[in-house]
């Protein structure tokens, strides 16, 4: 038995139906990630498990008791939301006590508990700050705290660095991720970044349209996509209909059926390539595009138009008009149905 689990679980406002039969399960001291775009339902599921909605059919068990109808104040469930939600009248140390106060915890007691957790999300010395002099990411840091801090049976972190700049999410991403596995604590993040569910994941559940697309590890979803909606979201992968693909390649796969290729492993070269276990396919560059250490540029192929990944190497690049070869590694391209 798994130490969470949803069954049948349905959740309907009016006529629309947001979440729609879900079932999984999560191991204790796991990190699961819900991701999908907006409005598939992630958020939605995660408000279900702490009791801030009630579902409309189905149960939720966790760590062997059915919560389903349970109160959210008896559920000992911690959430850490994208608004901060801290109390400007209070500082640190009192924000991240309160939970504890509560809680009805002895006062020498909380104080230690306070000063691990200030130590654990690395605010040694703010403790008497209050919320308005401390940046988005501090106030972050001590959201995290008070929801840790009552040492809750599942933390839940519902987009929590979305409104944060990019350096300082990706520090974020690795503290919570060590926080998460010092503690053992079972935890669901839930965000719309692949990017963050690939750093951030022991599992990654994938929602599209109030149903899970996909579930698994995130090496696996990334390279292993079974629809075309997850290679789309999850992995950016270029996706040719039969049609192209036998028109490129002469190789014919079933017409239900479109074949996914990430940009990555797509070689690209002036030359032709000997390649026995690569498609080699001739086009003309038409545009490129910076992406961090990674160069995209785009294609176009007798039939279709791909991108191709490779690093930013500035001593070698290909320029708009140039023709190139692209060899695509057999390997690489996946077969996968269409979408109906």
């Amino acid at each position: 038995m798994a130490y969470i689990e949803f069954h049948d679980v349905v959740k309907r406002f009016g006529d629309n139906t947001v979440l729609d039969h879900i079932n999984f399960g999560i191991e204790k001291g796991d990190l699961v990630t819900l991701l999908g775009p907006s409005g598939c339902g992630k958020s939605t599921l995660l408000r279900c498990l702490s009791g801030l909605e009630q579902v409309t059919e189905g149960k939720i068990i966790l760590d062997g008791a059915d919560v389903t109808n349970v109160p959210a104040s008896k559920r000992n469930i911690g959430m850490v939301f994208q608004q901060y939600s801290l109390f400007p009248n209070m500082n640190v140390e009192q924000n991240i006590a309160f939970g504890l106060k509560m809680q009805k915890v002895p006062t020498d007691q909380i104080a230690e508990k306070v000063a691990r957790a200030v130590d654990m999300v690395e605010l040694k010395g703010k403790e008497k700050m209050y919320p308005a002099n401390l940046s988005g990411g501090q106030q972050q840091r001590v959201a995290l705290a008070r929801s840790i801090v009552t040492e809750p049976k599942v933390l839940l972190l519902d987009e929590p660095l979305s409104a944060i700049d990019a350096k300082l999410r990706r520090a974020l991403q690795s503290r919570i991720r060590e926080i998460q596995q010092e503690l053992g604590l079972t935890s669901i993040f839930v965000t719309h970044d692949q990017d963050e569910a690939m750093v951030m994941s022991d599992v990654i559940q994938l929602f599209h349209a109030g149903r899970i697309e996909q579930a698994g590890s995130p090496v696996d979803v990334y390279t292993k996509p079974i629809s075309e909606f997850a290679a789309s979201f999850i992995g950016s992968y270029n996706q040719l209909t039969a049609a192209e693909f036998a028109d490129l390649t002469g190789e014919r796969v079933d017409a239900g059926n479109v074949v996914a290729v990430r940009p990555e492993t797509i070689g690209i070269s002036t030359e032709e390539p000997e390649a026995d276990d690569a498609y080699v396919l001739k086009g003309m560059v038409v545009g490129s595009m910076p992406r961090g250490n990674v160069l995209r540029y785009t294609v176009r192929t007798r039939t279709s138009v791909l991108r191709v990944d490779v690093l930013f190497r500035s001593f070698h690049m290909f320029n708009d008009g140039e023709t190139v070869y692209l060899a695509l590694p057999k390997h690489d391209c996946l077969v996968i149905p269409a979408a109906a």
